[in-house]
């Protein structure tokens, strides 16, 4: 049972029952078949579990309460941060760039990022910056001072007149608006400590989102290439909506601890592997469905990724000439089952 920030309010805080995986995808933006789309590929995944079991209370309603402290017990993002670091070691001189939610932007995952990883994450609406530290003046006693003014808030930054606003039009994949932005370097100390960051304040010029600031550990990136790298997040959720709509991933009733290991892993990893044969190999052999209703499509979904995947396998199996052997009754009887299996 966890926390669902999807059907929660700021008001009421609400709880779904299954199971919660922190996955770590690679983003693959506008491929050559899909100028305009983004796909995220999970390569690595963990189980999340809380700290929390039931009890049955009065009339038999269950209720929450606190379990002996667990020793191996980790978080969601000393998960991920686990996740960061094995693909730091698989890609030791390559340099990589995560996007998170505010969920994984705070401590645990920003003063432990490898040397060769920069994340692109949340400022909270309340968090505290800090300017650079000064340096120490030749002579003076004392430790090195860490941090130096206190930067205004979120809030005050917004309305200072003094530092104006740049207009930044979008439309790309998961981001079309028009926003205003101002950008500074500062410290996250809360987060990051001494650590310089790009800092970026954002405002819907349509008023559809609250202001937001995000914060980047590329110093030299502006804040176009910032908020269109973080855009390309969303792609994670069309991961997940169409590994339960086509791959099977919210259908096992799984109570087995093996069993839920196995089933979500194995669905996100399908997905990636769809996705990469489509792009080796699989574009030259799409057929985009005739719609009437739809004659503007140009683009492949996953479905059909997943339907090209599958006419080139029955294809290959019926171009397979039978035995003599294997009689007529025989090879109705396999296209039957090809045919059955398809969607």
């Amino acid at each position: 049972m966890h926390y669902d920030p999807l059907i929660s309010s700021r008001s009421k805080r609400l709880v779904s029952w299954g199971h919660d995986w922190v996955v770590l995808c690679l983003i693959v933006a506008n491929p050559f078949w899909a100028p305009t789309k983004v796909f995220a590929l999970p390569v690595a995944m963990r189980l999340y579990r809380n700290r929390q079991g039931l009890t049955k209370g009065k009339k038999g309603r269950a209720k929450a309460t606190p379990i002996k402290r667990d020793p191996n017990h980790r978080t969601r993002p000393e998960l991920a941060l686990e996740l960061i670091q094995l693909v730091a070691q698989w890609f030791p001189d390559e340099e990589i760039m995560i996007t998170g939610d505010s969920a994984y932007g705070g401590k645990s995952i920003l003063s432990y990022l490898p040397s060769n990883v920069h994340l692109i994450s949340h400022v909270h609406p309340d968090g505290v910056l800090y300017e650079p530290a000064s340096p120490q003046q030749q002579g003076t006693r004392g430790p090195r001072r860490r941090k130096g003014k206190r930067l205004p808030k979120m809030k005050q930054w917004a309305e200072d007149t003094s530092r104006r606003w740049t207009k930044l039009k979008f439309n790309q994949f998961g981001l079309h608006a028009t926003v205003a932005v101002k950008t500074m370097r500062a410290l996250y100390y809360t987060a990051g400590r001494d650590r310089l960051l790009t800092i970026v304040l954002v405002r819907d010029l349509e008023g559809k989102r609250p202001d937001q600031m995000f914060y980047c550990t590329k110093l030299d990136w502006t804040a176009r290439r910032i908020l269109s790298t973080y855009a390309c997040r969303w792609a994670i959720e069309c991961t997940f909506e169409n590994c339960k709509q086509f791959l099977g991933l919210e259908d096992p009733a799984n109570r087995v601890p093996k069993a839920v290991q196995r089933t979500a892993p194995m669905a996100l990893f399908v997905y990636s592997l769809v996705v990469v044969w489509f792009h080796q190999t699989g574009h030259q052999s799409v057929r985009l469905p005739y719609r009437p209703w739809y004659r503007g499509k140009q683009e492949p979904s996953f479905a059909d990724m997943l339907t090209t995947l599958r006419r080139v396998s029955y294809e290959a199996q019926i171009a397979r000439p039978p035995s003599k052997r294997c009689s007529l009754q025989t090879v109705i009887a396999q296209l039957t089952e090809l045919l059955s299996r398809a969607g």
